[in-house]
């Protein structure tokens, strides 16, 4: 007897770039309404890495990369003690910071980012770290992030949107951007976001994503945002109805 063939079910087309549905940015009563969540629940933030100047915090925040604040904030008041100004750490050969900064990470990169960075100051800045996002730029080991990071917490100027693992995973599940290079997240942020807001948005959101919005498994029956965040990967863990949810 002849065996039957059993015809395969017919499945949806894949998406792709032209029939998938166009990103459009999201409403700005939508974007008030997180920005006003995030100063209520994360009022007085601020960058997380100690310095007492400028140029600590483009070494922590270099040092930061692929690391945590608290490694970070462990490492700098040691080497600060060592080198407490640009021109001491121009001074160095690369592989003499190396030791100090071991345990941050990608070392050898760093101690290089770092000492390119002092030498750089120094011969070109007059010893002060630049105060503009063209000149920062110019400066070894700080790419937009890091520039972001020195602008905003230090010289408080709201050039652009600090783009991290949690700002790029954040802003992708509240769909303020569909973008995965942080270039293009921080050019839709910087339309939806006003400018005024910049700095402190950078903050919280970086807040939020070490105390709720984490990578795996994130903290949703705890989160402000929640009824408003429409993220595939929610999760439900602790309490059946959210406590900022409307009735």
């Amino acid at each position: 007897m002849p065996v039957r063939r059993v015809p395969k079910p017919v499945t949806s087309r894949k998406p792709t770039a032209s029939n998938r549905v166009k990103f459009t940015p999201p409403a700005q009563k939508r974007v008030a309404e997180i920005l006003l969540r995030l100063d209520a629940t994360y009022p007085n933030v601020t960058c997380a890495l100690t310095h007492r100047n400028a140029w600590e915090l483009l070494v922590a925040t270099i040092l930061s990369a692929q690391c945590t604040d608290v490694r970070v904030n462990m490492v700098t008041p040691i080497i600060f003690r060592k080198y407490p100004t640009p021109q001491d750490f121009a001074r160095l050969k690369p592989e003499e910071l190396e030791p100090d900064i071991r345990s941050t990470g990608f070392f050898r990169n760093k101690s290089k980012s770092i000492v390119g960075a002092a030498k750089k100051i120094m011969e070109e800045f007059g010893g002060k770290v630049p105060e503009t996002m063209e000149a920062l730029l110019q400066v070894p080991g700080a790419a937009r992030k890091t520039a972001n990071v020195v602008l905003g917490t230090w010289f408080k100027k709201a050039v652009g949107v600090v783009v991290d693992t949690h700002v790029h995973r954040i802003s992708r599940r509240l769909e303020l951007t569909e973008r995965d290079d942080p270039k293009r997240i921080e050019q839709d942020l910087m339309q939806v976001i006003p400018q005024d807001k910049w700095i402190d948005f950078s903050h919280q959101v970086i807040h939020h994503g070490r105390a709720l919005c984490v990578a795996r498994k994130p903290k949703c029956a705890e989160c402000p945002l929640e009824n408003i965040c429409h993220a595939a990967d929610k999760t439900w863990t602790t309490v059946q109805v959210h406590r900022w949810a409307k009735p």
